[in-house]
């Protein structure tokens, strides 16, 4: 059932109606259209003004719909959104525009551009709204036989009452803002805020979170800033709250070159759990991470990440550390479609006491792996919001009874486009 599910999702996002490829005269008509639009933009003013930018933006983006490697169309298309405010989507065509074929004047220009959107900055959001359906939600093992030591050897057990998979399809909306502050031409005071709420039919597999930061950032230079968070971060599951942080973290963004950027990140939180009987689990929480972009071409970015995470509650046993790798691509093909893939693993150890879990009281090792894909059609929007599917495969293996799984899952998400 839950697959047929996510191959329905996949159709309907994917089949979704769009135009052939345009012809070079309809290029050469969009394209003068959109010029025409921008220089008439200069000279107007309020809502006139953005009326201009935005038919230049859909000529343009008409234009890379259909194909996707038209670095001057995507120059201007970055411009029109640099003259509208939207910063973001600015910075992003910028920076596929820098690795295409372009004269070293047009690059120093673009370097400007993105020097002075880093600078402006000012407010951030982000809201999203996905289906999300789930094989297995409470990614529990299925397994009703243990295997228990006793003074006849290992014996199998069978559980009264095993944990089943469970599978259905919830809903997540998320949000945040942030508001930065100027204090000086390098200097900045950011606060900010999140949620994300994740509903299913049955309320035991809610989950609510909450988190805000506040601190300053720094520019460095024109190729790094740094930033430090004061980070709080609430949750729950089901209807009661779960756990509380309070702590720090670090970020960072560096441009290595054109077509390189890393932004490291680290951070440490104390946590405490609001019930009496999960107080076993509260404790330190450490995390640092490397995630580096690679715009390969104006259509094909990569992306890598590691990561290492340390937790050190109360209770010995529950102690762990876990690093992670994860690569991904993302390439846009004519006719406006996207495609996506990627893949991570895991690798989790805990500290000795998981009798009769693990054989022998050794400690508990996780292997998790994932596999991801994705697409959507550009070409296909409303209020420049596109439907986007994405679906996770994600196994882990274990030496602990009981506590591997399998599960397969997915988002019908709406995203931004252009």
């Amino acid at each position: 059932m839950m697959r047929r599910s996510l191959f329905a999702l996949v159709l309907v996002c994917v089949l979704a109606p769009f135009g052939g490829l345009a012809s070079a005269q309809d290029l050469d008509s969009l394209f003068h259209k959109g010029m025409a639009a921008i220089g008439a933009a200069e000279t107007a003013k309020g809502e006139r003004r953005d009326e201009l930018l935005d038919t230049a933006i859909g000529s343009f983006r008409e234009m890379l719909v259909a194909q996707p490697d038209l670095v001057r169309v995507r120059l201007e298309l970055a411009r029109a959104f640099y003259f509208k405010g939207d910063d973001d989507l600015a910075r992003r065509h910028f920076e596929q525009v820098l690795v295409g074929p372009i004269p070293e004047p047009v690059a120093a220009n673009i370097r400007r551009f993105l020097n002075d959107i880093r600078g402006r900055r000012r407010w951030d959001f982000n809201v999203g709204l996905a289906l999300a359906p789930d094989s297995n939600l409470g990614a529990v093992s299925g397994d009703d036989i243990i295997m228990i030591d006793t003074a006849f050897g290992r014996l199998p057990f069978t559980l009264d009452q095993p944990a089943e998979e469970e599978s259905g399809i919830g809903i997540v909306v998320w949000g945040g803002a942030e508001y930065q502050v100027p204090l000086s031409d390098r200097v900045r005071l950011r606060a900010g805020a999140d949620m994300a709420r994740r509903e299913y039919e049955r309320s035991n597999f809610d989950q609510l979170f909450v988190g805000t930061h506040a601190g300053p950032r720094w520019l460095l230079d024109a190729q790094t800033e740094a930033s430090v968070l004061a980070s709080a971060r609430q949750r729950w599951l089901g209807t009661a709250p779960d756990s509380r942080d309070l702590g720090v973290r670090l970020e960072m963004a560096h441009r290595l070159s054109k077509s390189v950027i890393v932004q490291p990140q680290v951070s440490w939180h104390g946590r405490r759990y609001r019930t009496e009987a999960r107080s076993y689990m509260d404790g330190p929480v450490w995390d640092a991470a490397l995630w580096g972009a690679w715009i390969v071409t104006p259509t094909v970015r990569a992306t890598l990440s590691s990561g290492y995470a340390r937790e050190r509650p109360r209770l010995r046993r529950e102690r762990n550390r876990s690093r992670t790798v994860d690569a991904g691509v993302e390439v846009l093909l004519p006719l406006g479609f996207t495609v996506g893939a990627g893949a991570g693993t895991r690798w989790t150890n805990y500290e000795s006491g998981w009798w009769p879990f693990v054989k022998d009281g050794e400690a508990r090792k996780d292997r998790t792996r994932t596999l991801r894909a994705s697409a959507h059609n550009r070409a296909w929007t409303v209020l420049g919001f596109s439907p986007a599917l994405a679906v996770t495969h994600e196994i882990r293996d274990t030496n602990a009874q009981l506590h591997d799984y399998r599960r397969t899952y997915g988002e019908l998400r709406f995203v931004r486009q252009f």
